[in-house]
C-alpha cells in the first residue's frame, strides 16, 4: 500500500446469535412489584433494522365456566422458570429470524382485568414476529414451572394449562389419558368452597 494507505474495513457482520441472546429480555416479576411494564417491554424489542413487532397480552378475564373470577394467583419455580424461558426464546431464534425478545410473567396475585404474562418479539418481517410470539406463549405454558390458582367468589382452584395437559397427555409415567381431561393432578385438584 503506497502512501500510508489503509485497507478498507471488513464488510459489517451480522450479530452473531449469542449477542442477540443478551439482548433479550426475561423477567420473572415477584408478588408486590406491581403491574407489568408493557411499554418497557414494547420498547426493548424496538430494532431500527425490524420492520415489525409482535406482541402477546395475557389477562385474566372475569369469569370462567359461568363463575365469577375475583383473581389469578400465580407461583413459580423463579430460577428454573427463568432457565426454560431463556431456553425457549433460543429455540424460537433457532426457528424464526429474529431482531429482539422480551418476555414476562407475574407472581402473585392479578386481579381481573391486569396482565399476568407478555410476549414481544420484533423481526424484520411481521410472519418471524408473529410465530415466535406465539411459539413463547404456548412453549411457556406447556413447560415452565409456574402454577396459577383461579380465585373465584365462590372458591378456588389450581389450574393446569391445555398446552401442558396435550404436552403430558398419555406420556411414559402414565398421566394423562390421551385426551388431556385427566391431567397430572387428577384427582388432586378440588374445589375450596367458600
Amino acid at each position: 500500500m503506497a502512501g500510508g494507505d489503509l485497507p478498507p474495513p471488513p464488510p459489517p457482520e451480522e450479530t452473531p446469535p449469542a449477542a442477540e441472546e443478551d439482548e433479550d429480555l426475561i423477567e420473572i416479576v415477584e408478588e408486590g412489584s406491581g403491574r407489568l411494564d408493557i411499554t418497557r417491554y414494547v420498547d426493548h424489542v424496538r430494532d431500527l433494522s425490524a420492520g415489525a413487532i409482535a406482541t402477546f397480552e395475557g389477562t385474566t378475564r372475569d369469569h370462567f365456566a359461568g363463575r365469577r373470577v375475583v383473581e389469578l394467583r400465580y407461583e413459580a419455580y423463579a430460577a428454573m422458570a427463568r432457565r426454560r424461558l431463556g431456553a425457549i426464546l433460543r429455540e424460537a431464534r433457532s426457528r424464526h429470524a429474529l431482531r429482539r425478545l422480551a418476555v414476562a410473567h407475574r407472581l402473585g396475585p392479578v386481579p381481573a382485568g391486569e396482565a399476568s404474562v407478555f410476549v414481544a418479539a420484533s423481526a424484520t418481517h411481521r410472519t418471524d414476529a408473529m410465530e415466535a410470539c406465539r411459539y413463547v406463549i404456548d412453549e411457556l405454558k406447556a413447560s415452565v414451572p409456574i402454577w396459577k390458582k383461579e380465585v373465584y367468589d365462590d372458591g378456588e382452584v389450581w389450574k393446569e394449562n391445555r398446552e401442558f395437559l396435550d404436552r403430558h397427555a398419555g406420556d411414559a409415567h402414565g398421566h394423562g389419558n390421551g385426551h388431556g381431561s385427566a391431567g397430572c393432578c387428577g384427582s388432586k385438584v378440588r374445589v375450596q368452597e367458600a
